[in-house]
């Protein structure tokens, strides 16, 4: 976890992409809620654009620095804590070209296949090279769950507003899969071993972010259809959502940095979920309280946002060292190399 003297300036880093996966995840909210009457849709159009751009600017940067860094791409794949967020590139953009169906219906879904392809491919690739490298225990988080599940669920929920129904159900057993398989080993690091360093421990809102995205996905994928399954998906989204209360006084101990918009997809999701919730079950007030779910999810991205451009103003909130290169592994199954550096 320690970083190398490397002063070039600002290093950009893939978790960065975090910044644009949460604006656009609380346009999608969003355009949910305008969708239901709730509230005006030009807000939503307006988030997508900020994502847009954002998504834009880490798109021409971070690749540019990658290739002057050791190790290049190879280091960056194989990097055992920021390796999985090199997914939030791809995956993004599928959300990104969401906001522009309205605007582009013949160009958007060739994007969002294009997307859909390189987030998939990459899912493989890393799932891939977890498998030959020996990865540590103890470097094992929540950000393990992007680049199959988020990523699977995603593509199936874009699918399948799409109209490809057989692809947003293949997609979407990619991502419930990788869920089921992911999830007890990522659990099981978070209960017996020691904590994630205060600078990692926002990452843990990802814990609520499988559920919630299943639920959303699974109603796109079944035409809006509520069954068992949706309630059991909202069942444990809202579990997740009270563990999160649980954990806010750990959230304390975290330095503000990237690390902190962790908390924006996961939450917008989940608030995205809730509001699919009130629309199908309807209780007294519903209309109210997805107001307030609304707001409250804005505040909080928008109270991430403020921090954010308060820390580039002081020069605090981008790195200005860059992260290690991996130590060399033996293929899987090999003897150690040595310990890492």
């Amino acid at each position: 976890m320690r970083l190398r003297v490397h002063r070039t300036g600002a290093v950009l880093t893939p978790n960065l992409f975090a910044v644009a996966f949460g604006v656009a995840g609380l346009a999608g909210c969003w355009r949910l809620a305008g969708g239901l009457r709730l509230v005006p849709g030009t807000v939503a159009d307006a988030l997508f654009v900020l994502a847009g751009a954002v998504w834009l600017v880490l798109a021409v940067g971070y690749p540019r620095q990658v290739a002057r860094r050791p190790g290049g791409w190879r280091a960056e794949l194989r990097h055992p804590v920021l390796g999985p967020f090199l997914s939030l590139a791809p995956i993004t953009g599928l959300l990104v070209t969401a906001g522009l169906r309205p605007y582009a219906p013949r160009a958007a879904p060739w994007l969002f296949a294009l997307f859909a392809v390189v987030t998939l491919l990459l899912g493989a690739s890393l799932t891939g090279q977890w498998i030959v490298d020996r990865l540590e225990v103890d470097t094992f988080h929540p950000g393990y769950f992007l680049p199959t599940v988020a990523g699977g669920l995603l593509v199936a929920q874009g699918a399948a507003e799409l109209g490809h129904p057989g692809a947003a159900r293949a997609a979407f057993g990619i991502g419930l899969v990788g869920w089921a398989l992911l999830g007890s080993p990522i659990l099981a690091r978070m209960f017996f071993r020691p904590a994630l360093p205060a600078v990692l421990l926002p990452v843990l809102a990802i814990e609520a972010a499988p559920p919630a995205v299943a639920a959303n996905a699974y109603l796109a994928v079944t035409g809006g259809r509520v069954n068992t399954l949706t309630w059991v998906l909202w069942g444990y989204t809202a579990l997740m959502a009270l563990v999160q209360v649980r954990l806010v006084g750990l959230y304390r101990r975290a330095p503000f940095g990237p690390a902190w918009w962790s908390f924006t997809f996961p939450y917008a999701a989940v608030a995205t979920a809730g509001l699919h919730w009130l629309d199908s079950s309807r209780p007294a007030g519903y209309r109210a309280w997805g107001g307030l779910l609304l707001a409250a999810i804005t505040v909080l991205v928008g109270a991430i946002a403020v921090w954010t451009v308060a820390g580039l103003a002081r020069g605090g909130f981008l790195a200005t060292e860059a992260p290690p290169a991996p130590p060399t592994a033996p293929p899987h199954g090999g003897p150690p190399a040595g310990p890492p550096s």
